[in-house]
């Protein structure tokens, strides 16, 4: 999965990309380095994120999700977005996925949302908002809590219409977790797959990587990036979410070689 920041303010490559046209040209050089999958999003949602409103957050998204889409009609594309009105007018538009980084939390009329169109949806585990996560890092057993979160979203998907079928789990490396927790999360990603769902983890250029790596420049942690795409690969992981396609499409498939069985895994 590709990651396409259409905001201002994106921890690692905010206001890089100005516009649809430029959109589209990463979009079709990240589909010839191996995406299949990628995922536009037009609200940031870094610690301390000003939150946008839906029509700034259209306004962002959709002239560069129908020009992807009217480009690029093979390539599955996914919408990272909290909002059920933005999720609604995307699928609209051509999106295939809608990944919530709140899990329905933020708002709950996005599950309707996915439940009336089927489509894949990403539940992210994730505390508080972009103001408060920092804050909301106590937990009992990390993982165990983390599972128990996810399957409390799960139900609630249900509940609205969502078929278990079409539901993708996320970790959230990063949301409402210190470094350290992000580590310990990483050891216990087995532990989640073992729970039934596809697995997505979005490690890339993320800050915890930066601690460890004692490098504050995001884009700088590619490497840092791959090691940690190789061990939830190694975990089952069955998508990653990442800015440097080519290098990771590489350090996947290679990763696949190392610990999957040949006929690779959804997603990837």
């Amino acid at each position: 999965m590709g990651v396409i920041n259409l905001t201002p303010d994106s921890f690692s490559d905010g206001g890089r990309i100005k516009g649809a046209s430029q959109a589209l040209d990463t979009a079709r050089r990240m589909v010839a380095q191996g995406a299949t999958l990628l995922d536009l999003g037009a609200q940031s949602t870094r610690p301390g994120a000003e939150d946008i409103g839906v029509g700034t957050e259209l306004a962002r998204l959709l002239p560069a999700l129908e020009l992807i889409r009217s480009a690029l009609p093979q390539v599955l594309l996914s919408i990272d977005t909290y909002r059920a009105p933005v999720a609604a007018a995307a699928l609209e538009a051509g999106a295939d996925w809608i990944n919530d980084v709140s899990a329905g939390r933020m708002d709950p009329k996005l599950l309707g949302v996915a439940g009336a169109w089927g489509c894949p949806l990403v539940l992210m585990h994730s505390r508080g908002d972009s103001c408060s996560m920092d804050s909301l890092t106590a937990y009992g057993d990390l993982v165990d809590d983390v599972i128990g979160e996810l399957q409390e979203a799960s139900s609630r998907a249900q509940a609205a219409g969502v078929a278990a079928s079409q539901l993708i789990w996320d970790p959230g490396l990063g949301f409402a977790k210190s470094e350290a927790q992000c580590l310990d999360l990483l050891e216990g990603l087995g532990r989640l797959k073992a729970q039934g769902y596809p697995l997505l983890v979005g490690p890339s250029r993320k800050r915890f990587i930066g601690a460890v790596l004692k490098e504050p420049r995001a884009r700088a942690r590619l490497w840092g990036t791959a090691a940690v795409v190789c061990k939830a690969i190694a975990a089952g992981a069955d998508i990653v979410r990442v800015h440097d396609v080519g290098p990771i499409v590489q350090t996947a498939r290679m990763a696949d070689a190392l610990w999957r069985k040949p006929t690779g895994s959804p997603g990837r």
